[in-house]
């Protein structure tokens, strides 16, 4: 622990130093830029509030947005900034040149917080759901929804039992053809099975012939 508190509370290291000699460099070239778009920014809106000939008006904008342009594009501004700064000097230009007074927006306040609108919100669909399930609790949705349902049943039986006639007709042919073409495989399977036997038991004698001869050969 020093005995006496730090007087130098700047930068100390190579690095550090460097950043602050860089800085003062950028602060040197970037602020009088900054102050070029302003000045030419409310030159505009003077001549545009002072009554002066429209093609003063505009070429005092065209500076002035030329100049907010060069500043975003050699870095002194964001980008996102020079165009907020040209969107408001030309609403105040046109207001100022329509004859309408120049009014300062400010940002709307929020007359509910989160939580109550959501609350709002969830009320509003619960009201909702109930007016439209109370519609089949009278008289009149009840036998609506009867007649729509015995409507839907009645169509619906009569329509699958006159499908089911011509599919139930065309399904019968097609599975005789099918059992004749399965049971005349059968024999055709059988005899080539019956072949294959045949042909490895006269294999088999022979197999045991030719072994027998050769060792009696030998």
């Amino acid at each position: 622990m020093a005995h006496s508190p730090r007087g130098w509370t700047g930068a100390r290291t190579p690095s550090a130093i460097k950043r602050v000699r860089q800085t003062e460099r950028r602060r040197l070239i970037n602020q009088p830029r900054r102050t070029a778009a302003k000045t030419l920014i409310s030159k505009a809106l003077l001549a545009s509030s002072n009554g002066q000939s429209a093609e003063e008006v505009q070429e005092a904008v065209a500076r002035a947005v030329s100049a907010l342009d060069r500043a975003a594009k050699g870095g002194v501004i964001h980008a996102n900034a020079a165009a907020r700064r040209k969107s408001r000097l030309m609403l105040k230009v046109n207001a100022a040149l329509g004859g309408e007074e120049q009014v300062a927006t400010a940002k709307a306040s929020r007359t509910t917080g989160k939580a109550a609108a959501a609350k709002q919100a969830r009320a509003r669909i619960a009201a909702g759901r109930a007016t439209k399930a109370k519609g089949a609790q009278t008289a009149a949705g009840k036998a609506r929804v009867a007649l729509a349902r015995s409507t839907r049943e009645s169509s619906g039986t009569d329509v699958t039992a006159e499908d089911a006639a011509p599919a139930a007709a065309e399904k019968a042919p097609r599975a005789q053809a099918t059992k004749a073409a399965a049971s005349s495989a059968k024999p055709a399977a059988k005899s080539r099975t019956n072949s294959r036997a045949a042909a490895g038991e006269s294999s088999a004698p022979a197999a045991k012939r030719s072994t027998k001869t050769s060792t009696k050969k030998t």
